[in-house]
């Protein structure tokens, strides 16, 4: 299937979903959740992957396991709404020598994301939740290394594309044997190291979606690499 672009239907069904997460609802329209979401997001992931491959941008995409499951993992969840408000797709980072290391819910690798959800999608990636050693090699890195950290980071094309790195959740104070002199103090306390940038309607809408995002993970490329080889 060629990607068209999701159909605004597609965002509307998500908001929808939102105001009626229960089996009894999505039962009788997971025909429109294939017809809108799933089967166009397996579609903008394959033509990920010409891109990919055609811009040699090492990022994995597969239509069969880079798609989110609609369904949530709830055993062991205090919310137990069946379903998942949004549907997204990451791109493990692949080139030789990366951390190559990420499951379908989780973090471990680093990674691209493309998320769809009423008025918040985006595109970005970064390290989320890594395990605390890999955590520790960025801290050291920006600690030991501060000018390979700012070539990566502070990347002129990667911060008109995105902006700063970011994290999710951050230490309330720098930790033990970082300096809170250094330039680049903040990052010490990160948790995670992500970025991205929010996508318009008409983005989302386009055919033109898969250029879209490739390019802007291609500008995100001198992070990946930093990223997925911290401790070498």
């Amino acid at each position: 299937m060629m990607f068209t672009g999701f159909r605004p239907e597609a965002v509307d069904f998500l908001a929808e979903l939102a105001q009626n997460n229960e089996r009894a609802w999505f039962t009788p329209r997971k025909a429109d959740y294939e017809r809108l979401l799933k089967v166009p997001m397996e579609a903008l992931v394959a033509a990920l992957a010409d891109r990919f491959e055609a811009r040699g941008i090492p990022l994995e995409a597969d239509p069969k396991r880079s798609v989110s499951r609609i369904h949530r993992d709830i055993r062991f969840a205090r919310d137990k709404s069946p379903y998942k408000l949004n549907v997204y797709a990451r791109f493990p980072w692949v080139e030789t020598g990366s951390d190559h290391d990420a499951s379908d819910d989780g973090a471990q690798g680093t990674s691209a994301y493309f998320s769809v959800m009423p008025g918040e999608s985006h595109v970005g990636g970064g390290m989320w939740r890594p395990e605390r050693p890999r955590l520790e090699a960025f801290r050291v890195a920006i600690r030991d290394d501060p000018e390979r950290a700012r070539a990566a980071l502070e990347d002129p094309h990667f911060l008109a594309t995105f902006g700063p790195v970011h994290s999710h959740e951050s230490l309330k104070r720098i930790p033990s044997g970082f300096p809170p002199d250094h330039p680049m103090a903040e990052l010490f306390r990160f948790k995670d190291v992500l970025f991205g940038r929010r996508l318009t309607d008409d983005e989302v809408h386009s055919p033109d979606l898969p250029d879209v995002l490739a390019d802007a993970y291609a500008a995100a490329v001198p992070v990946f690499r930093f990223l997925s080889t911290l401790g070498d």
